[in-house]
């Protein structure tokens, strides 16, 4: 039996923080099997927080020496959550935090220097999981399915409600994956206005009342309308969404309300456009605890899909034990990225390894 223990690191585009997910791989039967044992969250400090949103404005030099910095970083992080829980590791597995996402022009970038990190906790690091499969020709994203696909099977669709919507399905013998809409980056960036960092549960979305002409510019964005497979970025957000919020003069309570009903108009269409037959949708990330946001989602589905949200350690910390999966799967040499998900040109395994000096 193949058995791993591993911690995964995972900072999403949402800016909530650190997801620290320590976590038993043991593979019997031909199946693999998963236990998280030890998990933490650490918020970023609002300064940190700031540095990490504005990464994308950075100079070459100085956002070079952030990487190094941000990989010391969770180097510390990684020394400490093992101190405190007494555990020995294989190695880590770290996601990194994405700053540049542009795959069309065969750019993806996380910070996070692997041997900084490595060097930092005294561990074997296994990191950049996204680079090779853009230069294969793929978009880099959502590398979640190969979990969805090997560990949680039983779903008819996994659904992830991060900072950005991605969702995984399979279709015709192939896993089918790619980025719906933004969710989280969305919603906390109209919670901002009034100096939160977000919704909790959806109490002031629920309060709200919905803006045609907002919803309606937001539905109409071209992303919507690309064939699969695709992939967002921060950049896109900038660009495309923020401007739309900015235009208008409307209350924070309407914002977030018709947020929250342009984010389940594009998942629901997807769904059912995707499967006639009533199926499973198991629904993780942030926003699988915005209680409006779920609600509003299977009103739309009606009873075309049920959506199960299963417990906290798997809605918090689904994503890095993913990524502590996908370095399972690279130690072993096994395939971690697919073709069918990216449109890369082949399957891979990837991720680049790194050991402490």
């Amino acid at each position: 039996m193949q058995e791993y223990n591993v911690i995964g690191l995972m900072s999403g585009t949402s800016l909530d923080g650190l997801d620290i997910a320590y976590c038993h791989f043991y593979k019997e039967h031909n199946s693999w099997n998963f236990t998280i044992l030890k998990k933490e969250s650490i918020e970023y400090n609002e300064i940190f927080k700031t540095k990490l949103k504005h990464t994308v404005d950075l100079d070459a030099v100085s956002l070079l020496a952030f990487h190094n910095e941000y990989g010391i970083w969770l180097g510390q992080q990684v020394k400490t959550f093992i101190a405190r829980h007494h555990i020995s590791v294989d190695f880590i597995a770290s996601h990194g935090h994405t700053v540049y996402h542009q795959p069309q022009i065969g750019l993806t970038y996380q910070i996070g220097s692997g041997q900084h990190l490595a060097n930092t906790c005294q561990q074997k690091v296994i990191c950049d999981f996204r680079t090779n499969d853009v230069a294969l020709g793929g978009q880099g994203a959502p590398l979640v399915p190969i979990g969805d696909k090997l560990l949680f099977g039983s779903y008819d669709f996994c659904l992830n409600l991060g900072g950005i919507s991605n969702i995984s399905f399979d279709a015709e013998g192939e896993r089918i994956a790619y980025d719906i809409a933004p969710v989280n980056m969305l919603l906390n960036y109209i919670c901002a206005k009034i100096d939160l960092n977000y919704d909790e549960g959806g109490k002031i979305a629920r309060s709200g009342s919905l803006n045609q002409e907002i919803v309606m510019q937001l539905n109409r964005l071209s992303y919507y309308t690309l064939p699969y497979p695709k992939s967002l970025g921060y950049e896109w957000f900038l660009d495309q969404v923020i401007p739309i919020i900015e235009n208008s003069e409307d209350s924070v309570e309407n914002l977030l309300h018709t947020a929250i009903h342009h984010i389940t108009e594009q998942i629901s269409t997807v769904i059912t456009k995707t499967r006639s037959q009533q199926s499973t949708i198991l629904a993780t990330g942030g926003g699988a605890k915005n209680t409006f946001l779920i609600e509003v989602l299977q009103h739309k589905l009606q009873q075309k899909a049920k959506i199960i949200v299963p417990d906290d350690d798997i809605i918090d910390f689904k994503e890095a034990m993913v990524f502590a999966f996908m370095g399972v799967l690279k130690e072993i040499n096994e395939t971690n990225c697919l073709q069918s998900v990216t449109g890369a040109q082949k399957d891979s395994s990837s991720g680049v390894v790194y050991y402490p000096a």
